[in-house]
C-alpha cells in the first residue's frame, strides 16, 4: 500500500485542524464601524432616532424603527429598545430647556431662584435653591444659573434683613 493507516489518519487530522482555525478566524473577524454582531452575522446599525424591529440574516438588511412614547437613541445602534428620556423634574429645580427628541434625550436647565449642582455638556441633572441671607447679612454676589447667592456680614452702624444688595446705615 502507498500510505499506511497512521499516516491517513494524520492527514485527516491535519486536514480537519485547518477547517476548524479557518472558521474559528472567520468568527472573530470584527464588524464595520456601522455594523453590530449578531449570532455569526455582522448587521447594519440603526441610525439615531431608530431601534431595531428585525435583526438582519444572511438573506436580509437590519429592519428598523422610530423611537416613540418619550423614549430614545442618540447615536447609531442595534439595540431592540430605545433609552427613557429625563423627566426635568420641578421639585428638583429643574425646567426643560430642550424637550425630548427621538434622537436626543431631554436637556434640563434650573428654575429661577435655583443653580446647577450637577452641570452636563448642555444642561443640569441637578440644581438647589439659592441660598438666603440672615438678618444683619447682606447679598454680596446674587446667585446666578451656576452659583450660589454669596453673603457677606454687615459692619457695624449698618443692617440688612438680608435680602438687600448692600447694607443700610442705622439712623441717628
Amino acid at each position: 500500500s502507498l500510505f499506511n493507516l497512521s499516516e491517513v489518519y494524520f492527514f485527516l487530522y491535519f486536514q480537519i485542524t485547518i477547517i476548524l482555525v479557518l472558521e474559528s478566524i472567520g468568527s472573530c473577524i470584527a464588524c464595520g464601524r456601522a455594523e453590530y454582531r449578531i449570532r455569526d452575522e455582522c448587521c447594519p446599525m440603526c441610525s439615531p432616532g431608530n431601534r431595531v424591529h428585525r435583526h438582519c440574516t444572511e438573506f436580509t438588511s437590519t429592519s428598523c424603527v422610530p423611537c416613540v412614547d418619550s423614549t430614545f437613541l442618540d447615536e447609531p445602534n442595534g439595540l431592540i429598545k430605545c433609552k427613557v428620556c429625563t423627566n426635568c423634574d420641578p421639585g428638583l429645580g429643574l425646567k426643560v430647556k430642550q424637550p425630548c427628541r427621538p434622537s436626543s434625550d431631554t436637556v434640563c436647565g434650573t428654575l429661577e431662584g435655583f443653580y446647577c449642582l450637577d452641570p452636563t455638556k448642555d444642561g443640569c441633572r441637578a440644581a438647589q435653591r439659592h441660598s438666603s441671607c440672615e438678618p444683619g447679612q447682606y447679598i454680596s454676589h446674587t446667585g446666578t444659573t451656576s452659583t450660589d447667592t454669596v453673603c457677606a456680614v454687615c459692619p457695624g452702624k449698618t443692617y440688612s434683613d438680608g435680602s438687600l444688595t448692600s447694607c443700610q446705615p442705622h439712623t441717628e
